[in-house]
């Protein structure tokens, strides 16, 4: 079953096609990457898929609905979340608390109720907590909660800023470079998680450039040079397209 569907899908700056005319398809349930060499148009797709940027044409349908021209609030609320290349994080905040920004999709008390305090709006915080404390242990960081998010390192931060996309429960997650700036380590833990979350029901879309792990883990992968489409297939098969090594290995933008 397709969760994401994305048909001739184009974006232009000046005289350059950042996206130009991809159409692909996400499978619920499954790891798809996104890859390419610096300046492919991978994060650009990205945004146009997410709603940070209105393409020039094509369509994107996620579980079943359009939502070209929508906000990137309200393609959220509709189950679609996202990460960054850089991270997002409220530094003075504590992880707990970043954490929980993810949930403010599904809080249903107003200002005014929860200045009066009223007691939906009590049992709802204990809620939305609860659920917040269960993401951490599930990443490992539960006893990190009450801590400052700018004291921890930098693989941890990574961490938060997944589980804050995951305080969304979202049906597909985008991941924006998830394994920048880690160590080998970190970048082998980040896998496994990702499988992780895969196997809570969600799918996952993720641009990365580390090829090991890009390759460990992807039921299908893209590839993208210069804004154009010019792979899909299995983790096995991209390694061996001739287009893709020349690419990364020959005269392309390597």
């Amino acid at each position: 079953m397709k969760l994401l569907s994305v048909r001739g899908l184009s974006k232009r700056f000046g005289g350059i096609h950042a996206v130009d005319d991809v159409s692909f398809d996400v499978p619920q349930g499954s790891i798809m990457a996104l890859i390419g060499p610096n300046g492919a148009g991978k994060t650009t797709l990205f945004h146009l898929v997410s709603g940070f940027l209105p393409p020039d044409r094509g369509s994107v349908v996620f579980d079943g609905s359009d939502v070209l021209g929508l906000m990137p609030h309200q393609i959220a609320a509709r189950g679609m979340a996202r990460t960054f290349q850089q991270i997002r994080l409220f530094p003075k905040m504590s992880v707990l608390e970043n954490i929980l920004v993810g949930r403010h999709l599904h809080s249903r008390g107003g200002f005014l109720a929860c200045m009066l305090h009223l007691p939906f709006t009590r049992r709802e915080e204990r809620g939305v907590r609860e659920a917040g404390r269960e993401i951490l242990t599930f990443l490992g960081l539960s006893t990190q909660a009450d801590a400052e998010a700018v004291r921890l390192s930098y693989g941890q931060q990574r961490m938060v800023e997944l589980g804050r996309a995951l305080a969304c429960e979202p049906k597909i997650l985008l991941l924006d470079e998830p394994a920048a700036g880690l160590n080998m380590r970190e970048t082998a833990e980040m896998g496994k998680l990702i499988g992780r979350i895969r196997d809570r029901g969600v799918t996952v879309f993720l641009v990365e450039h580390d090829m090991s792990l890009v390759m460990d883990i992807s039921d299908e992968i893209i590839v993208l040079s210069y804004g154009q489409k010019i792979a899909e297939n299995v983790p096995s098969a991209i390694q061996q397209d001739p287009d893709v090594i020349r690419i990364y290995l020959g005269d392309g933008d390597a």
